[in-house]
């Protein structure tokens, strides 16, 4: 006779916030050594640095090589539509907005098929849909083939990413947060490393480089199917009899911890996108400064993101790791706000302050959001969810530079401390959304 976490389970599909994860370890979990044997791991695997050879480094190598050309590619795409398309800077604009709506779209529905038919058939799909939708760019001479080419590339990174996620859960087993904090580790080292590509490619500024760095990131595409082809398929989980097709768009306490998540990850836009242009247009601080903040931030989430994840498993601990992150945004950029009107070097050594204050907050929030994003959905239906969970993201990250700049650049630094407290008001919700959520899935076993 099964018990009662079996049986909730087996009923909902659902883990309530705090219910320990039943999933099977990972295939490629680490196996528990006696303390007396001698531990012949690669350094790089017994420091952390490096997965074990499994499911799960091979989802993080082919992450990595994806991430690699994606954001060389984000970083030249206006460019490229500029100077070798041609297109006015309004068309350029227009377009890249039109294609992240259309991209936002498709996340719900590919995360349904995902959960149907397995998750890596269709995750390798998108990547060669992304790969040929790519290449079509270079043939792209006008506004309706370059919003074409750029929506379906975005159509099949959201299904991507919407099938990615049940493979995630499932290969994570126990450490789901851990594994997820690493992906996001990785994800931003490769981040760097696209941005340094793209910097060359933007000195070059001609028309070949544009066109390599094309061809470059659709071979990453490529790249990274041939790595998670590898990666063993995942047979789809059985659904409730009573389960409704679209459950995640049904789920009320899932779409409240989705708006309050994707408010909260705005913040990733304060350091690259308000922080900038506050060190330009506010402050006397050296515009070189803009590099050292992005370089204190991404090292700060390499080297610290694992590690801050340890120990944030269970609906309340995320909880209180996001309501922490909150408190921290404010901290973070009411520091950065007092840069205005101080001397150049005390201005860049007060706001490097505020960014590390921010980054930490940036490492709870994400802790707390990785786990609470698998832990309060279904088993059965987490692409569904993970789409809806990136389409939330999606929304939060369309509006954040108009809402950054009406603030944090229009008011100044009382509008840093307003956009801070909407930080602090989010974090200071979620726990009320994860308890409403954990009576809401009681209720439905």
């Amino acid at each position: 006779m099964p018990n009662a976490q079996e049986q909730h389970v087996s009923q909902t599909g659902t883990l309530s916030p705090d219910t320990p994860s039943p999933d099977a370890p990972s295939p490629d979990a680490p196996s528990h050594r006696k303390s007396h044997a001698p531990d012949r791991r690669p350094w790089l695997v017994r420091r952390g640095l490096l997965l074990e050879p499994g499911p799960r480094r091979r989802l993080a190598l082919g992450g990595f090589v994806n991430q690699l050309g994606t954001a060389a590619f984000l970083a030249t795409a206006p460019l490229y539509a500029l100077r070798v398309i041609g297109l006015p800077i309004g068309q350029v604009g227009l377009g890249l907005g039109i294609a992240g709506l259309v991209g936002l779209l498709a996340g719900p529905p590919v995360g349904h098929l995902a959960d149907r038919r397995g998750p890596r058939g269709v995750f390798l799909a998108s990547l060669l849909v992304q790969a040929a939708a790519m290449l079509s760019l270079l043939f792209a001479h006008s506004f309706v083939a370059f919003v074409l080419s750029v929506a379906v590339t975005d159509l099949a990174g959201a299904s991507g990413g919407a099938a990615r996620g049940p493979m995630i859960r499932r290969f994570g087993g126990d450490e789901v947060p851990r594994f997820r904090s690493y992906l996001r580790s990785t994800a931003f080292l490769a981040s760097t490393f696209g941005a340094l590509a793209a910097g060359v490619v933007i000195q070059l500024d001609s028309g070949s480089a544009y066109r390599a760095l094309i061809v470059a990131n659709a071979l990453t595409f490529l790249g990274c199917a041939a790595v998670v082809r590898g990666v063993p398929a995942l047979e789809p989980l059985p659904a409730p009899t009573a389960s409704n097709r679209w459950i995640a768009l049904r789920d009320r306490p899932y779409l409240a911890f989705v708006v309050l998540d994707g408010i909260l990850w705005i913040q990733g836009e304060v350091v690259t996108y308000a922080l900038p242009l506050w060190v330009v247009l506010h402050t006397q601080a050296p515009r070189w400064f803009t590099g050292v903040a992005l370089a204190v931030n991404t090292v700060m989430v390499v080297v610290l993101q694992v590690r801050t994840s340890r120990g944030v498993s269970g609906g309340r601990v995320a909880a209180r790791a996001t309501r922490r992150a909150g408190l921290a945004f404010l901290v973070g950029m009411a520091v950065i706000a007092t840069a205005a009107g101080l001397p150049g070097w005390a201005a860049a050594a007060v706001m490097a302050a505020g960014v590390a204050v921010h980054t930490a907050g940036a490492l709870w929030h994400a802790a707390g959001s990785l786990e609470l994003r698998f832990r309060l959905a279904p088993a059965h239906a987490q692409g569904q969810y993970s789409g809806v969970f990136g389409l939330g993201m999606g929304l939060c990250y369309t509006v954040a530079p108009g809402l950054l700049g009406l603030l944090c650049l229009g008011w100044g630094g009382p509008g840093w401390l307003v956009m801070g407290g909407v930080f602090v008001a989010a974090g200071l919700a979620m726990p009320l959304v994860v308890r409403w959520a954990g009576k809401s899935r009681e209720l439905a076993a």
